[in-house]
């Protein structure tokens, strides 16, 4: 297949090869069928072999996003009070006007500082994603937005003990005989690994779901063990305790390719199953048995998902889970190992997207997880906030502390701005809003942090309305600016140029013209039957060996670059224990928050939406049904709710309102609501956002949305209350 097909005389339809756009490890190749200028048809590419001809239920109709009704097709300013939707079209050029006019006076008054960019992975290619307005900020001298969300403690653990490895390709599980998915519910969130899972199962093996819900995965597994949110680094440290006293190691590899057996030995002695087992609620045989079984059949395989990290000690967790594939020889065969983020594989040129020589050395970090605090007076900053740019994300759903999120939005003397497809929660609350391009409407290019393929995407129609890429934004915002670094004049088939290191030893046999051609392309790594990088050691660690003992933790705490930007000053620096060890919950059952919020609540990823993305598409909603609340059959007993009772959920940072559905795949004392159901839509105003909190994890600044302890009780109860 070419990259696009010119029709005859007789034919009207073009077929354009593209890319997912999305925050999934799947990053699926595309074909989109065009007729007459109008995308009829999206598809997944059959001849790209991770991708395999099928999308999964967000994207299968992806043009239902491209062609709603409700697409914001021209820039809009608000004329009406923030928060009621009230805006009149204006031009690009007014807009972009008032935007540089708008910045001009808030730098004159108060400082660059004054100023905050809020973006995520919206969109994840390297030329629209993560890094398009880092040049602009970084010159404009604006405050550093931290974007921890997803990943950073679980890459600093990760990183520190076995390096910036690939590891396991996920196309090589099919070799595996122990398939141990922690924290994943790769059926939702993963569809596109399941196959290989599967195929490994008929040949024989074993697949064990570790997670606190009996999520679509764990039904599908032969066991699914069920443990207390936050515990799982007891659980990990148990495991290694039971392979290590029952002699169960590799005992060549350990010598070989490891450095620090001795002392954690000596460490994990103090975890013993039966510690565990209370702390986790994991059966005690249930922990031996999953050790023995998983040490013995070799090559066994770990997947985690990135809710392992999403609380206090998820990254001494993570640490823990990565020293285990060492301990009992896994990395020596295809299929061993661990599967975190392949993306430390692809060479892209990150330098380039996020031009770091641009920022005044000692410009102020904020990290989005505080940003209602930043809003509202919580974090004290000198100069405060005055504006607020927003693209790529839809922070009044996806970050912590939405109360306060919402009254920061309120501010009159906050000027925001808001780039999207929709009319989300956030962009109610814009005095000025832009509009932005599907993936069929820009060009872009992507690595992968789901398997080794990288995929391009064709722009396949032209832009609806006034559309435009977040290339061009930002070109428009440095032109008005009068910025005249080369940067911010680059075409996007410049950047594509800029997007790798092509001349990296995993490029080699992939240009662009090969890439633009097919759609998507292999790195250059061995295929999946002989993938086991590892099987000699070699880690990209300074030892080049996996590090029990990490040599880089006396460092202190850090930040893996790819997540952010700018200095670590806003960090404490404090030492980092060497050695893997167990942290738990921020509040303890025995807290006295505890008793005041003896329930813990879980806001997994939706099967439907990616986030909040889809999350006002009728046909999304029809099938990810109302928003519910998955309470235990004991707890709810206790607390006098029948399924479908209208509840309160809440603690001493916010509540919303839900339907309750009472179902033991939830285990007692834990609540689920999943994200991605907008504001807008809910029973009074409020989502799970409202009550997570805001606090860190030990490691890379990740979140503890994990830790969220809440009650439960009838609205009937709170009414009377």
């Amino acid at each position: 297949m070419t990259a696009t097909v010119e029709p005859t005389s007789e034919q009207t339809s073009l077929t354009v090869l593209a890319a997912c756009p999305h925050d999934c490890p799947d990053t699926c190749a595309m074909v989109v069928t065009v007729e007459d200028g109008v995308a009829t048809e999206v598809r997944g590419n059959r001849e790209m072999p991770y991708t395999d001809g099928g999308l999964c239920v967000k994207v299968d109709n992806y043009l239902d996003r491209v062609y709603s009704p409700e697409r914001v097709l021209h820039p809009m300013r608000r004329v009406g009070p923030k928060g009621s939707g009230q805006f009149e079209r204006i031009s690009w050029e007014d807009a972009i006007a008032e935007i540089a006019d708008r910045y001009r006076t808030i730098i004159a008054e108060d400082g660059p500082e004054a100023i905050m960019p809020c973006n995520y992975l919206g969109t994840q290619g390297i030329l629209q994603g993560l890094n398009v307005g880092d040049p602009f900020f970084n010159k404009l001298g604006a405050t550093v937005a931290e974007r921890t969300y997803c990943d950073s403690g679980a890459c600093t653990a990760y990183v520190m003990t076995m390096g910036d490895t690939a590891g396991v390709d996920p196309e090589s599980f099919v070799h595996s005989r122990f398939i141990l998915i922690w924290a994943a519910n790769i059926m939702s969130t993963n569809l596109h690994l399941w196959p290989y899972v599967a195929e490994a199962r008929k040949r024989g093996a074993k697949v064990v779901v570790v997670d606190p819900v009996r999520t679509r995965t764990a039904n599908a597994a032969d066991q699914h063990i069920a443990i207390r949110p936050g515990t799982d680094g007891a659980l990990a440290m148990a495991l290694m305790h039971v392979i290590i006293t029952e002699g169960l190691t590799d005992e060549a590899y350990v010598a070989e390719h490891t450095v620090g057996f001795e002392e954690l030995s000596e460490r994990v002695q103090q975890y013993t199953p039966e510690w565990a087992s209370e702390e986790t609620g994991v059966p005690v045989e249930v922990i031996r048995t999953l050790a023995r079984e998983y040490a013995t059949s070799q090559p066994s395989v770990i997947r985690i998902g990135v809710a392992v990290e999403r609380h206090a000690g998820g990254g001494q967790t993570v640490r823990a889970l990565a020293c285990l594939p060492a301990l009992v020889g896994a990395w020596r065969n295809p299929g061993g190992g661990i599967l975190q983020l392949p993306l430390w594989a692809f060479p892209v040129n990150w330098p380039a997207f996020m031009h770091p020589e641009l920022q005044t050395p000692g410009t102020r970090v904020v990290n989005l997880f505080q940003l209602g605090e930043a809003l509202t007076g919580g974090l004290e900053l000198d100069p405060p906030l005055k504006s607020l740019f927003v693209y790529n994300s839809n922070p009044v759903v996806v970050c912590p502390d939405q109360d306060r999120m919402i009254a920061g939005l309120m501010r009159e003397d906050l000027f925001t701005v808001v780039s999207e497809q929709f009319m989300t929660d956030t962009a109610d609350y814009a005095d000025i809003v832009l509009p932005a391009t599907t993936q069929l409407e820009q060009t872009d290019v992507n690595f992968s942090w789901g398997h080794l393929y990288v995929t391009y995407n064709h722009q396949a129609i032209e832009a609806l309305g006034e559309a435009v890429p977040n290339t061009e934004l930002f070109r428009r915002l440095a032109a008005a600016m009068g910025f005249e670094e080369p940067c911010f004049r680059r075409t996007d088939e410049e950047m594509v140029a800029e997007a790798f290191d092509w001349s990296a030893p995993a490029m080699a046999g992939i240009t662009i013209e090969s890439l633009q051609e097919r759609g998507w392309q292999r790195l250059n790594v061995p295929p999946a039957d002989e993938y086991a990088p590892h099987a000699e050691g070699g880690f990209p660690t300074p030892s080049g060996k996996v590090e029990f003992v990490s040599s880089v933790a006396a460092g202190g705490n850090f930040v893996v670059p790819l997540f952010r930007q700018g200095s670590n000053d806003h960090q404490s620096g404090a030492p980092v224990d060497p050695l893997p060890h167990y942290i738990g919950p921020n509040e303890g059952r025995d807290s006295e928050l505890a008793a005041r919020f003896p329930l813990n609540l879980l806001s997994p990823k939706a099967h439907a939406f990616i986030n909040s993305s889809y999350g006002n598409l009728a046909r999304h909603r029809r099938v990810q049904k109302e928003p519910v609340l998955l309470i235990n059959p004991e707890d709810a007993g206790e607390r006098d709710i029948e399924d479908g009772a209208t509840v309160r959920v809440f603690n001493d940072r916010g509540a919303f309102t839900v339907r309750a559905k009472v179902d033991a795949s939830v285990m007692p004392g834990v609540t689920v609501s999943s994200l991605g159901h907008w504001r807008k839509h809910s029973i009074d105003l409020a989502t799970p956002a409202s009550l997570n909190p805001t606090a860190f994890a030990d490691l890379g600044n990740a979140p503890t949305f994990s830790d969220t302890l809440v009650e439960v009780e009838t609205v009937a109860d709170a009414r009377e209350a």
